[in-house]
């Protein structure tokens, strides 16, 4: 008899996480009712250093916070990601990613993190190599690889990055990680399935959720897609 599928173990549904930079910030809570199917509600902090923008900070997910039950998944494209990371721990987000590029000790970041209460995560920018973060990437729980340059949404998806997300990938179906994969930037239903079929778990997307007449219908869209196109989604 023919053993099982060594995918099917590590077989999950994927993770969908609207980013409310393309919300309407008028209605921030309404935006968000609007995806109380999501997995991940993904809320991007730009402090116009890091990145040349400027956004939302810790005030509003403490809002958001009191109106949702969507795990919140702050990524922060911030300086000095020491000093404030674990804020956002403490008001209760689920899961903060901080910039592999913004720190000389990430694995100090992550362990201020993990002990405010919440998951770390790692992002690298499009440009930055996955080799030399390898070691490290046992200290998170999260690896975020942006798709875009970071600062704007709205940007075209950098299919370059793919390999990044490969070679993670193997490594947790070979038992050597256990992470979630995310990807952040230009995801949407033409770019979704190329994103899965490399070993993304959690999709960030944007004006694919929000600029459309059902945010909700849009998150369930691309969930099929997602687990339609690689072996280790499932609905």
């Amino acid at each position: 008899m023919a053993g099982p599928s060594p995918v099917a173990p590590l077989a999950h549904a994927p993770l969908i996480a609207p980013s409310i930079l393309s919300a309407d910030f008028a209605r921030l809570a309404d935006e968000t009712a609007a995806v109380a199917g999501a997995d991940w509600l993904h809320v991007d902090v730009m402090d116009n250093h890091f990145v040349p923008n400027l956004t939302l900070g810790l005030p509003v997910v403490e809002s958001l916070l009191k109106v949702t039950d969507i795990p919140m998944d702050c990524h922060l494209m911030i300086d000095d990601p020491k000093r404030w990371a674990p804020s956002y721990a403490e008001a209760g987000a689920y899961n903060v990613t901080f910039h592999a590029e913004a720190t000389d000790d990430p694995i100090s970041v992550a362990r201020d993190i993990r002990a405010a209460g919440a998951k770390a995560g790692l992002s690298v920018k499009p440009g930055t190599p996955i080799e030399p973060y390898l070691e490290i990437l046992r200290d998170f729980d999260t690896l975020l690889v942006m798709s875009v340059e970071p600062g704007f949404g709205g940007q075209k998806f950098i299919a370059e990055v793919l390999p990044k997300v490969a070679l993670v990938r193997n490594l947790v179906d070979a038992g050597e990680l256990t992470l979630v994969v995310e990807i952040d930037g230009g995801i949407n239903d033409e770019t979704i399935e190329a994103a899965a079929a490399a070993g993304v778990d959690c999709f960030v997307a944007g004006s694919a959720v929000y600029n459309t007449a059902d945010p909700g219908a849009a998150v369930a869209a691309l969930r099929r897609q997602a687990a339609a196109a690689s072996p280790h989604l499932v609905l």
